[in-house]
């Protein structure tokens, strides 16, 4: 692992981590709800009758902005990868990393994950009746796999914004080499650009609305912060990434105690907001009140870049020593992200009757979740040619 991107690769796989961690205690909240005749409606594929409420902030928080992390993350190197390798192989490239294993999800894992949400249902179908039927009706299971399409999509809109508008790309990067020293600029520019990008968005279609046309599904709020993220990281490693806003010596790594401090605080702030809905708004009719949804969509926007810095920072800081623990995934961590939904909810619906507390249930879960889909992507891993798409 060089030093350059030693820090970068650990935050990758933590933040492949925290997807297995979030989808792991899901089915814990105190606030899961399954509905057996609508059960694609339901928060969780499986939801256990055992729930723990320290799962409500933990999925609050992943939800703040590990999302957009993991697009700026995959946003930094696009820009050297396109002028490298050319269009035709860029697009060869995402069309095997991206591409395939969004359809092997699609056909076959997410329908195989699923089926253990359909069971509980009441429904005695066998897993390929249920399979045809899915077919007929034109439902679609895309799970994680949604992550995978969407960031395919900004991929190939990434081409014409940098051969036909290279100057908002190069924008970007003279403000992340501004920002070496004064990372608030970028942080105040990713924040407003950010509220733009999210709050006409939240009063537009409401906070949890998914986009569904046919296998493509993706959280319709989020359609354009994500873009931001990413091509804020598109921006930040188009030159110089050691000499902007990521370097491992500039004032973001060194000074990660405020960005802690103010990631902790806007958290804070957007925990409240969300335990007031929930606690004093619930039984309003229709949308909530403006004045909330407009505090709600600036301080998500704004908590979600603090976080996001924070994290970078901690990791600019201390994750550029020799070694890590986080290092013997690293190669595998895009595979665990692939194949990981069938063992969290296989191992979820197995544990739905044990006689364990919440707590427990998501520990073996998540155990059982990351040993299995580690094992399964390094034998996948083996194939020939696998590693150009795993």
């Amino acid at each position: 692992m060089s030093d350059r991107n030693a820090a970068l690769d650990r935050a990758r796989t933590f933040i492949t981590l925290l997807v297995l961690v979030n989808h792991s205690v899901v089915a814990y909240t105190a606030f899961g709800r399954f509905y057996p005749n609508h059960y694609l409606w339901s928060t969780a594929p499986v939801v256990d009758s055992q729930r723990w409420m320290g799962f409500n902030l933990l999925t609050l928080f992943n939800d703040a902005f590990f999302m957009c992390l993991m697009f700026l993350l995959s946003g930094l190197f696009v820009a050297g990868s396109l002028r490298r390798k050319g269009i035709a192989a860029f697009l060869r490239d995402r069309a095997l990393r991206l591409g395939l294993p969004f359809l092997v999800m699609l056909m076959v894992l997410m329908p195989s994950a699923y089926y253990a949400s359909f069971r509980l249902t009441g429904s005695t179908l066998g897993f390929f009746e249920f399979y045809a039927a899915n077919l007929r009706e034109g439902i679609w299971f895309d799970g994680p796999g949604w992550f995978i399409w969407y960031l395919l999509f900004l991929d190939l809109l990434a081409i014409p914004i940098l051969y036909f508008a290279p100057g908002l790309i190069d924008g970007i990067n003279r403000l992340s080499q501004k920002s070496f020293q004064r990372p608030a600029l970028f942080a105040g520019a990713l924040a407003i650009v950010s509220i733009i990008a999210y709050v006409p968005m939240l009063f537009q279609v409401g906070a949890v609305r998914w986009f569904n046309w046919g296998p493509l599904q993706v959280q319709l709020s989020r359609v354009v912060i994500y873009g931001v993220f990413f091509f804020a990281g598109m921006g930040i490693g188009a030159a110089n990434i050691d000499q902007g806003l990521l370097a491992k010596t500039g004032t973001l790594a060194r000074r990660w105690w405020i960005w802690l401090t103010a990631a902790l605080l806007s958290f804070g702030g957007l925990t409240w907001l969300v335990n007031f809905r929930r606690m004093l708004l619930s039984n309003l009719p229709g949308a909530p009140p403006f004045w909330w949804q407009s505090s709600y969509g600036v301080i998500y926007a704004v908590a979600c870049t603090l976080i996001c810095l924070a994290i970078l920072a901690l990791f600019l800081r201390f994750g550029q020593r020799e070694r890590s623990f986080l290092d013997p995934m690293r190669d595998d961590a895009y595979g665990i992200y692939v194949v990981h939904y069938i063992p969290v909810l296989c191992l979820q619906y197995a544990l739905l009757n044990a006689p364990l507390t919440a707590i427990p249930k998501a520990l073996i879960v998540f155990a059982g979740t990351l040993a299995l889909s580690w094992g399964a992507t390094a034998l996948l891993r083996r194939i020939p040619g696998a590693r150009r798409v795993l």
